[in-house]
């Protein structure tokens, strides 16, 4: 189930290049690449963050959309524009290190896990961006090296997430023990089914 909400989230990568492509056009400046960054990462933010469910909360599409566009502004000023293999995809390991970053504080685990999820974001992005530039492709991600990312990302996102997946049984003892004391709770109620026929 988890996996059949998050996979189809690697869409929102080309549609928001896509909208950012059409408000701003190409981005020049590091002004225009946070704007156009800031739209790439509320759109995807928005989008795992609704596939995430009550996994996090709003912060992560807030923090999402501002990681994005700080680390597209970063890779503009540091690489140049995105517009050859490696600099798409210096662009998008960059990027995606200060996303993985931004969501690994999130995840409220161990330090550890943080830094393993920025460096899965990073290296995940980092290979999508290669892949988006694949045909002469002009994106930063692409579809194809967006789907590829957020497989990689699922998998590793499962594992961290996996104790908040699985719900605890309720214990069979327990469930008698509640079940014991609604009974007891209606019968003795005034008005409650002993006094009626």
């Amino acid at each position: 189930m988890f996996f059949l909400r998050w996979i189809p989230t690697f869409l929102a990568f080309p549609l928001g290049e896509s909208i950012a492509s059409a408000v701003l056009g190409t981005h020049r400046s590091a002004l225009t690449a946070l704007a156009a960054g800031s739209i790439v990462g509320g759109v995807v933010g928005a989008a795992q963050c609704l596939a995430l469910g009550r996994l996090v909360d709003w912060r992560w599409a807030v923090w999402t959309l501002g990681a994005t566009g700080v680390g597209c502004a970063l890779s503009l000023v540091w690489f140049g524009p995105a517009v050859t293999p490696a600099a798409a995809a210096a662009t998008a390991l960059v990027t995606g290190g200060v996303v993985g970053v931004a969501q690994g504080s999130l995840l409220r685990r161990r330090w550890r896990i943080a830094l393993a999820w920025a460096a899965t974001v990073s290296l995940s992005w980092g290979v999508a961006g290669l892949l988006g530039t694949v045909g002469g492709a002009r994106t930063v991600l692409g579809s194809n090296g967006a789907l590829g990312a957020t497989v990689v990302m699922g998998v590793v996102l499962w594992f961290v997430l996996r104790p908040r997946l699985v719900r605890r049984p309720v214990p069979p003892a327990e469930s008698s023990r509640t079940m014991d004391l609604a009974a007891s709770i209606i019968v003795a109620r005034p008005g409650g089914t002993r006094g009626h026929r």
